[in-house]
């Protein structure tokens, strides 16, 4: 066994070391498919998600409030904005601060995201990563890229449907009903696009 089937072995056979434990499921498909081709082997994915999270770029445990898999509706989202004001009124009325991050949510504020389906390919060959980033094109993945080292190359593959503004400040919603519905309708699209572009990758190759 070469060094590359090697690594798909090691990779392929660990646990799923991301915040769901599992594949979303409307990108196992394409993921089992790419994974049954020789030369290449999947490291990460996301099918396209609705975030609500603290405004904040750096990464740390805790920022995502609510996550969004599938198509939301006005009354979902709502729902949820009413409870974090809650929450974040009742924290900041009391002075105690009892989560890593709930100071964090009254100062910086909660953000509200829709990003679009992303996908990481380890490839055998630099030849075999252009290849694969050729069909990824082909299917509307226009911001992809391929990244190399001296023995790994892995095709980056990025839609490009993405929404992004603050949607709370200082215990207040910043937008009314109207704008809300419009964010709901225009996300679900958006989400709808990008799983249309999971399926043409899949069947290009």
């Amino acid at each position: 066994m070469n060094n590359f089937l090697q690594r798909k072995k090691s990779i392929l056979s660990k646990l799923d070391k991301s915040s769901k434990k599992k594949w979303d499921e409307k990108i196992i498909s394409l993921c089992k498919k790419i994974n049954s081709l020789e030369n290449f082997y999947t490291t990460s994915s996301c099918s396209g998600r609705i975030v609500l999270m603290i405004n904040q770029d750096k990464k740390e445990k805790g920022l995502f409030l609510k996550v969004y898999h599938e198509m939301i509706s006005f009354n979902k989202l709502k729902k949820d904005l009413n409870e974090i004001v809650k929450k974040e009124k009742r924290i900041n009325t009391l002075r105690v601060y009892p989560e890593t991050f709930s100071q964090k949510m009254f100062t910086k504020g909660i953000k509200f995201k829709s990003e679009p389906c992303i996908l990481h390919v380890a490839c055998d060959s630099l030849d075999d990563a252009q290849s694969f980033l050729n069909k990824a094109k082909l299917a509307g993945w226009k911001r992809s890229g391929i990244i190399a080292t001296r023995n790994r190359f892995v095709a980056e593959l990025n839609s490009t449907e993405k929404l992004e503004f603050p949607i709370i400040e200082k215990n207040k919603i910043l937008v009314d009903d109207k704008f809300l519905k419009i964010i709901v309708k225009e996300s679900n699209k958006k989400l709808k696009k990008s799983w249309r572009k999971i399926g043409k990758l899949k069947e290009k190759i």
